[in-house]
């Protein structure tokens, strides 16, 4: 599909999941705002699953505490807006922070 006009992510998505199931405009308007918070939370777990990936490549350690302490951040963000578990969250935290330290 192409567009004249560059889209927001967001708004494309809204586009391609319209629902025509509610029967008043508050039900249509929460169901508009589900899908765009639903493509918002996709996408800020699929960043921090991939700065994860690569704070666990990582081997010097100054890059690896450095991109920790944003990991530890972007992981704590999802656990408050109950994207992931707050008990995945520590424990996602808590691996890392031993794959760190044990970087030499």
């Amino acid at each position: 599909m192409t567009f004249a006009i560059p889209v927001n992510p967001i708004t494309f998505a809204v586009l391609i999941f319209k629902h025509n199931m509610a029967n008043h405009k508050s039900a249509e308007k929460r169901i508009r705002a589900n899908d765009a918070k639903r493509v918002r939370n996709r996408y800020q777990a699929k960043t921090t699953r991939t700065f994860i990936k690569k704070l666990r490549t990582s081997t010097v350690k100054s890059e690896a505490e450095n991109l920790l302490k944003e990991v530890n951040s972007m992981i704590d963000k999802l656990a408050k807006k109950n994207i992931i578990h707050w008990k995945k969250a520590a424990n996602q935290k808590s691996k890392l922070t031993k794959l760190v330290n044990k970087l030499a």
